[in-house]
Parts: C-alpha cells; structure tokens; sequence
C-alpha cells in the first residue's frame, strides 16, 4: 500500500501519522518520540545534541517555533515593554495631567479647555495611536494590563523570537488605536495597554492550537476579559477587540508560514497590518475634517 504523502509521519516510525512537529528542526514526530520542551515538543536527536552538532542540518542552528532566533533571555522584549510602561506611569505621576494630554489617543480636538485646537491624530499628531498604548493613570489599571503581559508575554516571546514577539505587540497595540479612531467618539481620550494584552491573548489561543495544548485556560481568561470589557464603564471596547483581531491574524501567520516561504509569509502579514492600520486612519482624518 502507498503511503499518502499529503499526511504527516513521524520520522522514526514512519507506520504512525502525527500533526506534531519537533520545534527545533520541524521534523514530524509521534507522542512516543516527543520531548517536551520550554516551547512546544522537541525530537530525540535535537535534545540529544543541545545547540550543538546534530546529524540533522537545522539542529545546529536551533530556531523557535516561528523561525526566530533562540535567545538566552526569552524575557527580554518582554521585560523591557513593562519597563517602558512602568517608567512612563511614574512619569505621569510627577509630571500631571499635561504629559497624559500631550500622549493620550484622541481622535479630534474636543471643546474642553484642557486641549488644544490643534490637538488630536486628525490635526496630525499620530504618534498619538502608539504612545498612549504605553500610557496609564490609575494603579489599578497598570497593574492589571501589566500583569497580563508578564503573564502572556514570556511563552510568545520563547516561540516567537524577540523580533517577531514585538512586531506582534506594536501592531496589535496600534490594531486597537485604529480601531478606536474609526469608530468611537473622536473627542473621548483613549490610553492603555489593553489592546496590545488582548492581541496577546489571541496570539496565546493562536499559539496552543498549534501546539496542539488544551486551549480552556486561555479560552476561559478570555471570555473573561471580553466579560469585563463589555460590562465595566468607560473602557475603549474597540482597542480590545482591534488588538485581539491584529493579534490573532499576525500570530497565525507567524506560526503556520511555510518553511520554504517563512519570511515572505511573515513579512508580507505584518507589512499588510501595518497598511490597514494607515488606510484607515487616513479614511478616519478625512472623514473628520473633509
């Protein structure tokens, strides 16, 4: 009987199919043969070898799950996101309101004496869709958003690669920014890091579907958050659902991008992001001032 090759089999035991492969050098292997690893399941012969000299030619150039490079501190980008949060909250702390005007997302200069006429993404100023997804006021607030990323962050930033890990961030930050542009009052300030945690969120369910882990947990804390988004007051509903939309759509690219096409994949999804991203605040200005 021929074997069908469209159906994954496992390298050592070619009579078992299999939709797992090993992390490191992508070879498809069955649970008898998986090593659980930091990210995902890795093959014998990788794990035997380290980061060394394996027979196989990937081995001795490890890889993460999406082709990035493996780092020794899979925190890195992570640690420093929540640094740039942190350090910016202080800075609104002993600075006052002013500094959160000069940063926040608003997307038209409202009639309130605290802003300028010339204030807003409309006038310009579009720096404001990224800075103030690094903007908080409330303890509360930065603590929560905070938490999430340290809590979602470190997985996607080992799978990742660190690269690919804060392309993923930005865009979903500025996903939801856009969003909010489009659609939601333009002279109600914006701020917070909620829609890049929620592209966390779904880059988080993207990624264990494609490992093939039980997906409750991060379903549940989902369903959760969305709960609380769409019950709790004066939250930018549209920066959660933009982020999380941005998030789930770049992390499947990442994630599922063939070997032979990775980079075209990978790159091609978040260049795209990024134009929807500029189409639609281009639509939005003109709307708003045409």
């Amino acid at each position: 009987m021929e074997q069908d090759e469209s159906v994954a089999v496992c390298y050592r035991h070619p009579d078992r199919e299999t939709g797992i492969s090993c992390t490191r050098c992508e070879r498809p292997i069955c649970p008898e043969c998986m090593i659980t690893a930091s990210v995902g399941f890795q093959c014998p012969e990788c794990v035997r070898t380290g980061a060394g000299t394996g027979q196989h030619p990937r081995a001795s150039q490890p890889r993460t799950l999406a082709g990035g490079s493996v780092a020794a501190d899979a925190r890195l980008v992570t640690k420093v996101l929540l640094a740039l949060n942190v350090a910016l909250f202080i800075a609104v702390q002993t600075a006052g309101d002013r500094l959160t005007a000069d940063l926040v997302m608003i997307g038209q200069w409202p009639h309130d004496s605290f802003y300028l006429p010339t204030e807003g993404v409309a006038e310009g100023q579009w720096y404001r869709l990224l800075t103030s997804a690094f903007l908080h006021q409330e303890i509360w607030h930065i603590g929560m958003n905070m938490l999430g990323l340290w809590f979602l962050g470190p997985p996607l930033e080992a799978a990742l690669g660190r690269a690919r890990f804060l392309a993923l961030y930005l865009l979903s930050a500025l996903g939801g920014s856009a969003l909010t542009y489009l659609i939601a009052d333009p002279a109600a300030p914006s701020l917070g890091a909620s829609g890049a945690i929620f592209g966390l969120f779904g880059a988080t369910a993207v990624l264990m579907r494609r490992l093939q882990y039980d997906m409750r947990p991060i379903l549940v804390l989902l369903v959760v958050n969305l709960v609380f988004t769409f019950t709790w007051s004066d939250i930018a509903w549209e920066a959660h659902i933009g982020g999380l939309a941005f998030g789930a759509v770049i992390a499947y690219a990442l994630v599922h991008a063939p070997r032979e096409r990775r980079a075209l994949v990978q790159y091609g999804t978040c260049g795209a992001a990024l134009l929807v991203i500029v189409a639609v605040c281009v639509l939005r200005t003109l709307a708003l001032t045409g």
